[in-house]
C-alpha cells in the first residue's frame, strides 16, 4: 500500500512551489494530468542528451544528420513496439492525437460499391475523435450511448447491422469519466460487420498496457503531451493499406517520389504523411516515455491509479453537495480521471479557488466533450481531477480537504469574471522568477466574445452539422 501511494516515476517539476493569495508558497498539486502530463525526468534527461546531436534529418549527408535520422527512425520503432504494432502496421509521427485522427479521416476509403466510407462514432468522445470524421468521405454518424456499457454495446451492434460503415471510432478511456467500453467486444462487433476500429488512446495508452496485436484494434492515436513527453509529438499507428493509399496529409517535401511542373507521385506511409522537417526531438522524447512506462512492473501503474482514484471518488462522495459524473453504471477498471460538480457552484469559481487558495491544479468546463456533458445533464460544466505516474496520495487528500473547506467556509478572497473566466480580483500572486511573464491568464480555456470555449453551453446552441447526425 505504501509503495503505490508514492509516485511510480519521477517527473519534472514535482517539487515546484506556487504562490497562494495569502502570501504562502506550497508545492503544486498537479491534478490535471488528463489535459497535459508533466515530463518524466527520464524524458527530460534523454532530450538534453540528444540535443547536441540534433541536425537535419533524412536528407543530410553529414554525420550528425545520419545520427538524427537514426534517432528518429529508432524512436518510431520503439513507439510502435510500445503499442504492440503488427508487422503490417505503420507508425506515423504527428503533432498530437487530434492531428492523428484528422490524418486518418482523409484515408477512409470508399466501399467495394464505390459508396464513400462512413464513420460511426459515439457521443462520449472528445471533440478530437468527433469532429475530424466530418472530413471522412462519407461523413460521420454519432450514436447516442446508453446508460450502461452493456446497453451501449447493444446499440452499437444494432446500428452496425442496420447500416454499413467503414470505421468505428472509439475512446480507449473517456477524458471526462475515465470509463470505457470493453475494447475486445467493440472490435468483435465492428469486425463482424466489416468495419475497422480506431482507438483514441490519449487517455488509455499513458495509463494502461495496450496492444494492437492483442486487441485486434486497427488504429490507435495518442499524444506525447499526455504520455509524459510534452515536446510536440503524437502518433498514429495502424494498418498500412489505408495509409499508403490515402490522400497525403501534408503536401510538401519528403512526401513525394517525383515532382514535375504538371504532376506529382506520392510515396508510401509513413513519409507520405510526414511532409516537411519532422519533430526529431519530440519523437525521441515520446519513445523515451514509452520505454520508461513499459519498464514498470506489470500492474504497478494500474494499482497506483486505482488506489488514487478510489480515494478520490470516496472522498468526493463524502462531501455534501458533491456529485461524481459517471457515463456508464457498469463500467469497470476506469483510469485515473474523475469529474465532479458542486451543487449550486460555478465550476470555474471552484477551480479558481483550488488554485489560488490551495495550490491545486484541476480542469473546469466541458472538457471538449460537449455532447456527453449535455446528455449527462452537465451543460453548466463540471470540475475534473486527474492523476498520473507522479501523483501522490497526499495530493489527492489535499483536494478532498480543500473541497470540504469550500463547503464549510466558502472562499477567503475576492474573485471576478474576466473575459468569461474566473480570476482573483487584483491577484497578488507573482509570476515565476525568470519566466519573462508580466501577468497571469485566468484559465487555459480560450474566451471568444466573453464566453469561455469550454465553459457553460451558450443559451442559443448552434445547429448540428449534417455530417454529425445523431443516431438515437
Amino acid at each position: 500500500m505504501n509503495n503505490i501511494a508514492l509516485p511510480c516515476l519521477p517527473v519534472v517539476g514535482s517539487s515546484t512551489l506556487v504562490p497562494l493569495v495569502d502570501g504562502r508558497q506550497v508545492p503544486y498539486a498537479n491534478l490535471d494530468c488528463a489535459a497535459s502530463a508533466p515530463a518524466l525526468q527520464a524524458v527530460a534527461d534523454r532530450v538534453n542528451q540528444v540535443l547536441p546531436l540534433y541536425a537535419s534529418v533524412h536528407r543530410g549527408a553529414g554525420y550528425l544528420s545520419q545520427v538524427s535520422t537514426a534517432l528518429y527512425e529508432e524512436s518510431r520503432a520503439a513507439i510502435g513496439r510500445f503499442v504492440g504494432a503488427r508487422s503490417t502496421d505503420v507508425t506515423i509521427i504527428t503533432r498530437n492525437t487530434t492531428d492523428s485522427l484528422n490524418l486518418l479521416a482523409g484515408c477512409v476509403p470508399a466501399g467495394p460499391d464505390g459508396t464513400p466510407g462512413r464513420v460511426l462514432v459515439l457521443d462520449v468522445e472528445h471533440h478530437a475523435n468527433l469532429l475530424p470524421w466530418q472530413g471522412a468521405p462519407g461523413g460521420a454518424r454519432v450514436l447516442a450511448g446508453g446508460a450502461s456499457v452493456a446497453e451501449t454495446l447493444d446499440l452499437l451492434r444494432a446500428e452496425l447491422a442496420r447500416d454499413s460503415y467503414a470505421l468505428v471510432a472509439l475512446t480507449g478511456a473517456s477524458n471526462v469519466t475515465g470509463e470505457s467500453l470493453i475494447i475486445d467486444d467493440v472490435v468483435a462487433i465492428a469486425h463482424a460487420a466489416g468495419a475497422r476500429v480506431v482507438l483514441d488512446g490519449a487517455q488509455l495508452v499513458p495509463h494502461r498496457r495496450f496492444s494492437l496485436a492483442d486487441s485486434g484494434v486497427d488504429y490507435v492515436a495518442f499524444s506525447g503531451h499526455k504520455t509524459y513527453a510534452p515536446y510536440g509529438a503524437g502518433v498514429l499507428v495502424g494498418a498500412r493499406d489505408w495509409l499508403d493509399s490515402g490522400h497525403p496529409y501534408l503536401a510538401g517535401g519528403g512526401a513525394v517520389r517525383q515532382v514535375t511542373t504538371e504532376d506529382v507521385t506520392w510515396t508510401n506511409a509513413p513519409a507520405r504523411h510526414e511532409a516537411g522537417s519532422p519533430n526529431v526531438i519530440g519523437a525521441v522524447a515520446l519513445a523515451s516515455a514509452c520505454e520508461a512506462l513499459a519498464a514498470l512492473p506489470e500492474g504497478a501503474l494500474e494499482a497506483h491509479e486505482n488506489l488514487l482514484r478510489t480515494r478520490l471518488v470516496e472522498g468526493l462522495e463524502s462531501i455534501e453537495g458533491v456529485r461524481v459524473v459517471r457515463a456508464w453504471e457498469d463500467a469497470v477498471n476506469p483510469v485515473g480521471v474523475v469529474t465532479f460538480a458542486v451543487n449550486d457552484c460555478d465550476p470555474g469559481l471552484v477551480a479558481a479557488y483550488l488554485s489560488a487558495e490551495h495550490g491545486i491544479g484541476v480542469r473546469d468546463g466541458r472538457f471538449c466533450a460537449h455532447p456527453l456533458l449535455h446528455r449527462l445533464g452537465f451543460d453548466a460544466g463540471a470540475i475534473r481531477a486527474s492523476v498520473g505516474v507522479g501523483t501522490t496520495l497526499a495530493e489527492v487528500d489535499r483536494l478532498i480537504h480543500a473541497l470540504a473547506l469550500w463547503v464549510k467556509e466558502g472562499v477567503h478572497t475576492n474573485y471576478e469574471v474576466v473575459d468569461g473566466c474566473w480570476a482573483v480580483k487584483d491577484d497578488p500572486r507573482p509570476t515565476p522568477a525568470g519566466s519573462g511573464l508580466h501577468g497571469l491568464i485566468a484559465t487555459a480555456a480560450a474566451a471568444v466574445g466573453g464566453v469561455a470555449a469550454c465553459g457553460p453551453a451558450p443559451t442559443l446552441a448552434p445547429q448540428p452539422t449534417p455530417a454529425l447526425a445523431l443516431v438515437q
